[in-house]
This record gives C-alpha cells, structure tokens and sequence, in this order.
C-alpha cells in the first residue's frame, strides 16, 4: 500500500522533536481525521539551519512530516516557501488511497494505522 521511502520515514522518523527559541513555529491539522503536526526552524543567514516537527496523526501524516522535514533542510526561506503537497517526484507515493492524507492536503477521510510522534 504505501512505497518503501514512505515506510522508511514512518518507522525512521527524521527531525523529530522541538527547538527551543526557534526562529519560526508553524501548526496545520486536518480537521477531518484529526492529523496535527507542528513544525520548528532556526534560521541562519535567510537559510533553514535546523527543523524539527511533531505530528499526531496516521502513518502517512508521520512519514510526510519527516519528508518535508528534510526537503526544507538547508533551504533559503522563499526556496522552502515554494514546497507544497505537489512537490514530491512521485506525488502518491505518501498515500496511496487517497482517502488518506497527511496534514498538507486537503481535507479527507484517514483510515491508516495511527502513530503518535508528540
């Protein structure tokens, strides 16, 4: 059901946990299966020096919270600002049912496996 990077991030979270004094702090949920994640930065010199995130939600909500965690890494601000849920190279490879979604999609019904990464 779901691709190998997807399992990989979902059993391996990256980036896990919260910076304390972070330079930005951003929350989106979705409100249909109660998908939460929260994102910290710390900029350097206009650039992502450091992420880190925790999310409550399915296993797809979990893996694309690590995923984007580390697109974002080491990226300008305008060049991160440019990432949405229709950048990935393989865009079903986080859910392949798309009545899944993690918290950067649109409103839908989630029926994964939960895992809780708060």
């Amino acid at each position: 059901m779901y691709s190998d990077l997807v399992m990989d991030h979902f059993s391996n979270p990256r980036n896990v946990g919260e910076i304390e004094d972070a330079d930005g702090v951003g929350q989106i949920g979705n409100p249909v299966c109660g998908d939460v994640m929260r994102i910290s930065i710390d900029v350097d010199d206009d650039r992502i020096a450091d992420v880190k995130f925790k999310t409550f939600g399915c296993g797809a909500a979990v893996a694309t919270s690590s995923m984007v965690t580390e697109m974002v890494k080491g990226k300008t601000l305008a060049e991160a600002a440019e990432i949405s849920n229709k950048a990935s190279p393989r865009p079903s490879a986080a859910c392949r049912p798309t009545r899944c979604t993690a918290p950067t999609s649109p409103p839908t019904r989630c029926t994964s496996p939960s895992r809780t990464t708060w």
